[in-house]
């Protein structure tokens, strides 16, 4: 336990953000997203954003490669290429904001963003060719931007999957492939900025285990889960997020 007092973490500290790797890993393999928004907003109340933001990109990596070979037939690969190809345009972007940029303005921006889309969504808004060209580049793009700047991009996806016609299994398989893909090339940026210190790969390394854990949990429910309920979870999940991370981020936590 002394090395971890050492690498910033105290036993109090070290033991919450277990249980919160865990139980976001849960969300995480159930529906393919939150993990990060979950982290990122628990995590920031006793260690640094800076820090969290690229332990929650390695160990979404984990989270994905461990997922990838369940859900590989299910994936919707030119929707994950076309937004790939966008949110590496703009990810470069979203790194420097994190790097140079205090983060509320652009958090509180987001989830008020998230909490209108998501009421649109439930009153049944739909995009007409959702899954056209044109949006999944512009969903990459946003999605790019936002997850290297506050390594939450998986809201934007979630919520531009949601105004099309895909099925549940292969909107949790494109969002995993996607967010596998994104995550490697977003940590190579972080990397490049210095934000991957010793201590975030201490911390890091010693976060895995919870995380497949969780992770296989998350995904035994959604085997068992019908569609219908999987699209209102997702709802409820983007609503408890955004609005959380909102009152957080408003109240300066």
């Amino acid at each position: 336990m002394s090395d971890l007092i050492i690498a910033g973490l105290s036993p109090a500290t070290f033991m919450f953000s277990l249980v919160v790797v865990f139980l976001a890993a849960i969300v995480r393999g159930y529906s393919g997203f939150g993990f990060s928004a979950l982290m990122v907003t628990s995590l920031s109340l006793v260690i640094e954003p800076i820090e969290v933001v690229p332990m929650a990109l390695i160990l979404e990596i984990f989270a994905s490669a461990h997922l990838l070979p369940k859900v590989w037939k299910d994936i919707d690969r030119r929707l994950v290429g076309w937004m790939f190809l966008g949110s590496a345009v703009a990810l470069p972007f979203g790194v420097k904001l994190l790097a140079s940029l205090p983060a509320m303005g652009m958090r509180t921006a987001l989830y008020m963003i998230c909490l209108a889309a998501v009421v649109a969504i439930w009153r049944n808004f739909t995009v007409r060719d959702g899954h056209g060209i044109r949006h999944m580049l512009t969903a990459g793009l946003v999605s790019g931007l936002v997850n290297g700047a506050t390594s939450m991009g998986g809201l934007m996806v979630a919520i531009f999957l949601l105004t099309g016609t895909i099925s549940a299994a292969a909107m949790r398989a494109s969002m995993i492939a996607f967010f596998l893909a994104m995550d490697i090339y977003t940590t190579a940026f972080t990397g490049a900025e210095g934000l991957l210190s010793d201590d975030v790969l201490w911390r890091t390394a010693v976060f895995i285990p919870p995380l497949l854990l969780g992770n296989m949990l998350g995904h035994r429910k959604f085997v068992t889960t019908a569609p219908a309920s999987f699209r209102r979870y997702t709802l409820i999940l983007l609503m408890v997020l955004s609005g959380f991370g909102l009152a957080r981020t408003l109240l300066g936590s």
